[in-house]
């Protein structure tokens, strides 16, 4: 049953998301929340690690400010023990005008009924690209 209640958590997240309700976000967090967002994309402003609830609302702010998200599925969530992968799918622009298409994983860790850990897998190497401006020639 551990599986089914931490996957609900998930999804209510997700869906949370989808509605912009960041404090609907936030509220399934642990306060000591770990958050790593795509990890190895260092050009994109939400990448990296943060720590606490205040941390991860800046984080969705970057996200509001920097991608326009034309799609973003949740496909398929895998749990066990205390762990909830969601495997899904995103394209968006950013906020330097050029596009990304990607597949995701993301992996939830909760304990009592709150994630304390997230982190986001995808091509880090096209979500830097995205962010890297275009070169303009005099």
């Amino acid at each position: 049953m551990q599986e089914a209640d931490n996957t609900k958590v998930v999804q209510e997240a997700y869906a949370s998301f989808g509605r912009g309700d960041v404090q609907g976000i936030l509220d399934r967090l642990d306060d000591n929340i770990v958050w790593i967002g795509v990890y190895g994309a260092s050009q994109a402003p939400q990448s990296g690690e943060r720590r606490g609830k205040a941390a991860v609302g800046q984080f969705f702010s970057q996200v509001a400010q920097h991608v326009n998200f034309s799609r973003f599925e949740p496909k398929e969530f895998i749990a066990t023990g205390d762990k909830v992968v969601a495997i899904g799918h995103y394209a968006a622009t950013t906020s330097v005008g050029k596009p990304f298409d990607a597949d995701f994983a993301m992996v939830f860790t909760l304990k009592n009924g709150k994630v304390v850990r997230f982190q986001e897998f995808t091509d880090s190497a096209q979500v830097n690209e995205s962010y890297t401006p275009v070169a303009t020639t005099a």
